[in-house]
């Protein structure tokens, strides 16, 4: 355990265990039920297990690889005792995020090779996309980057004032037009006044609704060739906020905003409120899109930056 503290702050830890109680406690409670009487891992093991995992918002596809995997290591080694299930579990699945989220990032950082550093930000209203672009804003600000927010959802009023309620609480300027405006013209200009404030880090709220993905298609391409116009290559990163207490829906809205747009990283919310946490591991997985962000508390500090080590270790702790 020391590695992880030497890496991770203990008050971060702890947000992370306890954003993922319920998630941890649903999980191991099956865990338990699907070896209960027996000493080794069987066939009947596996379709438990593969039973527990897809149950707990893994997904069918990489609950598939696991259990793959898991019946490499028993072919292997001919037997292997229920009482390694778990150890081996939290080896495959670190193993999984491993192959899309390399690295152990603990810091809120941007590569700065160029300033601005432009983050555009998708998904549907009501996934906490809004709190995640204000939160952010505060962990880069805390870091001692100047950030610009641009209210590029323009389809709905009461985005572009939720936006501007996170401007004022954490005191970074916004830029902003009336509802209904062109959000390419809302791009352009955040962009404009970001470079003559010489800012670090522009986050642009995009329109949230998915009635209709030619349009959602059209209207974010559009937001991104107009961006170009201001900076060359914007935007450097497109983040999906995805709501983690809607389980499997949090998969249909990833598989729609990666046909809508090219989507570069994964915020996953509201964590702390579900027993879903599995899904974080089913859409890394199947999406192979680095989940960067993760919301597991109200609190400013409660988004972390999703650490694959300390994230599979507050999923099994408790259980060795």
């Amino acid at each position: 355990m020391s590695l992880f503290k030497k890496i991770f702050s203990t008050q971060k830890k702890e947000s992370l265990d306890k954003g993922l109680e319920k998630t941890k406690t649903n999980f191991l409670s099956k865990l338990s039920k699907a070896v209960v009487g027996k000493s080794k891992v069987d066939d009947d093991v596996l379709d438990n297990l593969e039973e527990v995992l897809v149950s707990s918002d893994v997904g069918v596809n990489t609950t598939l690889k696991i259990i793959d995997r898991i019946e490499a290591r028993v072919s292997k080694d001919k037997y292997l005792g229920v009482d390694e299930l778990n150890a081996i579990l939290r080896e495959e699945i670190a193993g999984l995020l491993s192959e899309t989220n390399s690295g152990i990032e603990t810091e809120f950082t941007v590569p700065l090779v160029r300033k601005p550093y432009v983050i555009m930000v998708v998904g549907v209203n009501g996934v906490g996309k809004t709190t995640t672009i204000g939160k952010l804003a505060y962990q880069f600000k805390k870091q001692g980057l100047k950030v610009v927010l641009g209210a590029a959802d323009t389809f709905r009023a009461a985005a572009i004032d939720q936006l501007q309620v996170w401007a004022d609480r954490v005191d970074v300027p916004i830029v902003k037009q009336s509802m209904g405006s062109d959000p390419a013209s809302v791009a352009f200009d955040t962009l404009s006044s970001a470079l003559k404030q010489d800012a670090d880090v522009v986050i642009i709220d995009t329109a949230g609704r998915l009635h209709n993905k030619v349009n959602l298609m059209n209207e974010l391409t559009k937001v991104k060739r107009v961006m170009q116009k201001v900076v060359e290559g914007t935007p450097d990163e497109v983040l999906l906020v995805l709501d983690g207490s809607t389980g499997q829906n949090a998969f249909e809205q990833a598989k729609q905003f990666t046909k809508a747009t090219e989507v570069t990283s994964l915020a996953v919310t509201k964590l702390d409120g579900t027993a879903k946490g599995g899904v974080v591991i089913g859409i890394s997985d199947q999406f192979q899109i680095p989940v960067k962000y993760i919301g597991v508390g109200e609190g400013m500090d409660d988004l972390q930056v999703f650490n694959k080590i300390e994230f599979v270790d507050s999923f099994f702790s408790g259980k060795e």
